[in-house]
């Protein structure tokens, strides 16, 4: 088969890619095992139950990817991408082991959390961008669909692995652990990147320092619409649905009385969802603007099913529904954006789609968190379910107006 055919694991052939890929998985084992392991202390251990807590830690977390914005997107666009990356992998992994060293003493306490939040979400907005326009310098503009969609399985196969057994080490042997093994997990992804051949990566245009260049890449999508259109809908699902912690979290203990495995697990069951929409992803040629309506749409769905789930089983399968159509929606934003813009303005470009899908979660995350603890879990699924019927009516508007993009992509 042709590197530029049509199999779904295609990428794979490219010997740089292959070796990103292979570091890039147990790192994303690790990082869904902090994660889960993060939401479960908040709630449980440090505070009772208090869903506006696991918000306030999203938050954090996530507001760098809007406030550094300017600066993450130019240092994507101006530095050299495999330092940059080794840089903020390595600061990622210390962070998750001096939490892991100060949950296992028994001295953490939540503000402790809130600051490493904030602190690793500093480093992961440098990294984000970097991460997503790197695989460009990986592969040829034919693979870039494809690479693109193998990162999301890795990261939603990961997503699978790292929740369940983040639940198992958290009932086995305690929560600091599950920190420590993420911290450790990080010499993969920089063993990786080490171990790249510098002549087989793809040559690409960096952009020229010159006044202004902080802000120009919201100028140049400010003239495209439908680059402000895909905007437009991650705002709206980035804001208010992809609150995957404080939902998962706030059903499994409220509405399911689960303990730390039974919310692992339903973790895990929603990556079940993700990787099959990684996969379906990986075999489409080119991605479709049309995607992001059916996304959405679905998407909107499959929260209302959730809402609506008498039972954890029912929940679950809902999940899945979900998992599939937000990884629809945010593959198809991904190599819609970097197809169609001019490689030396990707950095800057990718910065904005991440800034707007995560950085927007502070927006959107206290008060998710709000109505889960005062109105219940429930309702605050709803306002998920709102978020992907009014972006799969602005895809729409844009379908119908002719906002999307070049006919070439389509």
């Amino acid at each position: 088969m042709s590197a530029t055919g049509h199999g779904a694991f295609r990428s794979l052939k490219n010997p740089n890619y292959r070796t990103w890929a292979a570091g890039a998985l147990v790192s994303n084992i690790g990082t869904w095992m902090q994660r889960t392991a993060q939401d479960w202390l908040v709630l449980t251990q440090l505070t009772h139950h208090n869903a506006s807590a696991v918000g306030t830690v999203m938050s954090l977390q996530f507001g760098p990817q809007l406030l550094l914005l300017p600066w993450s997107g130019y240092a994507a666009d101006h530095f050299n991408q495999r330092r940059l990356l080794m840089g903020t992998q390595a600061t990622l992994g210390v962070l998750a082991l001096v939490l892991g060293a100060l949950t296992l003493t028994g001295v953490v306490q939540l503000w402790h959390v809130y600051v490493f939040a904030l602190l690793s979400g500093c480093a992961a907005a440098f990294d984000a961008p970097v991460r997503q326009t790197f695989v460009g310098e990986l592969v040829s503009d034919a693979e870039l669909p494809n690479a693109v969609a193998l990162n999301s399985t890795s990261f939603n196969a990961a997503r699978m692995v790292g929740p369940a057994v983040a639940g198992l080490v958290i009932a086995k042997v305690g929560t600091g652990w599950a920190f420590l093994l993420n911290g450790a997990s990080f010499i993969a992804v920089l063993a990786s990147l080490s171990q790249l051949h510098p002549s087989r990566l793809q040559a690409r245009v960096r952009a020229v320092k010159t006044k202004g260049s902080l802000t120009e890449g919201l100028r140049y999508v400010m003239k495209r619409p439908d680059l402000m259109a895909i905007l437009g809908i991650l705002f709206l699902i980035g804001t208010f649905g992809l609150n995957f912690p404080i939902f998962i979290s706030t059903m499994a203990v409220g509405a399911f009385h689960q303990d730390a495995r039974g919310f692992g697990l339903l973790s895990s069951i929603m990556a079940v969802g993700t990787v099959a929409g990684a996969l379906l992803a990986a075999h489409r040629a080119k991605p479709r603007f049309e995607a992001l309506m059916y996304g959405a749409g679905v998407f909107g769905l499959g929260c209302t099913l959730a809402a609506l789930a008498p039972n954890y089983a029912f929940f679950g399968a809902a999940l899945v529904v979900i998992g599939i159509s937000a990884l629809t929606l945010t593959n198809t934003t991904n190599s819609l954006m970097q197809l169609s813009t001019a490689p030396a303005m990707r950095g800057r470009v990718m910065a904005l789609r991440v800034g707007i899908a995560l950085g927007c979660t502070p927006l959107g995350a206290p008060l998710v968190g709000w109505i889960a603890d005062h109105v219940g879990p429930r309702w605050a699924l709803g306002v998920g379910a709102a978020s992907g019927i009014a972006a799969a009516a602005l895809a729409l508007y844009a379908i119908r107006r002719g906002h999307h993009v070049a006919k070439d992509l389509l």
